[in-house]
């Protein structure tokens, strides 16, 4: 018998999504013996800088985007609003063309280009605003415009204004769940890594909350916080390339790479084939 689980084991681990179910299997186990609010716990007794970017799986989110998918699969227009702060807005872009909104949709209309002149996403980011100023504009540049999926951008300036973090994730729970109400696809974007928020204690603790709001309400999450760091790593871009003067927003070549990322997160999400 102990064989026979062995051989099981090996053959699992002998892919990719061996391993991904594995990962799975054994969150899932944990939290039969704890609550998912005693997991994540753990992370305040971690130096604010540790980046939980260590436990990215790529766990697919099955039909988390089924608006997105029907919209494409339809041959429809495809509407997105790019949802958030100065790092939607493109605060330290050399121009509104080189902010992410802007790319992702030059890079959506490349993926797809059977939808290239259909596809629109809209610019709804006003700088400095945490998440009570964005949650009274909600209405306004979100739910009334009716997109079929909205990137929600947050986190950054709630944890530089000293915004409870209770508050913030309360908060940002309860918009979540009232795009979906609207028939809104919702992918949320987590705080930039940063000098600033190096320096900032507890900052961190933001982003951590974004990508637990994810995993509450499967939402899928742009982990932003881990990719800044992993293109640094790999050498795809300087500091100098990647962070405006100020030393807290994107420059051009970020926000690109930025909107790669997000048109990836979004069509895998959606299960949308893309061209080659």
């Amino acid at each position: 018998m102990a064989r026979d689980l062995d051989g099981i084991w090996l053959t699992i681990a002998g892919s990719a999504a061996g391993w991904r179910r594995v990962a799975r299997a054994t969150l899932l186990l944990a939290g039969l013996s704890m609550s998912s609010t005693a997991v994540f716990a753990y992370a305040d007794f971690l130096p604010d800088a540790f980046d939980l970017g260590v436990f990215d799986i790529d766990v697919p989110h099955d039909n988390a985007l089924p608006h997105v998918a029907r919209q494409v699969a339809h041959g429809e227009p495809l509407r997105i609003v790019a949802f958030g702060s100065s790092s939607t807005e493109g605060i330290g872009a050399s121009t509104p063309a080189a902010a992410y909104p802007a790319r992702l949709e030059a890079v959506l209309k490349g993926a797809l280009p059977h939808l290239s002149n259909s596809i629109s996403v809209l610019n709804r980011g006003i700088g400095g605003e945490a998440v009570d100023e964005m949650l009274a504009r909600l209405d306004r540049d979100v739910i009334r415009e009716h997109p079929d999926l909205v990137i929600w951008q947050t986190g950054s300036n709630d944890a530089l204004r000293g915004i409870s973090l209770d508050h913030f994730r309360e908060e940002t729970e309860s918009a979540v769940r009232r795009i979906r109400e609207a028939g809104i696809d919702v992918v949320l974007m987590e705080p930039q890594w940063c000098p600033r928020f190096d320096a900032t204690p507890g900052a961190y603790r933001f982003r951590d909350a974004v990508r637990q709001i994810g995993v509450r309400l499967d939402v899928p999450v742009i982990r932003r916080s881990s990719l800044m760091r992993d293109w640094i790593a790999r050498a795809k871009l300087t500091h100098t390339e990647l962070f405006s003067a100020d030393g807290l927003h994107m420059a051009d070549r970020g926000y690109d790479l930025l909107a790669q990322a997000a048109a990836e997160d979004v069509l895998r999400a959606a299960a949308v084939p893309v061209a080659d």
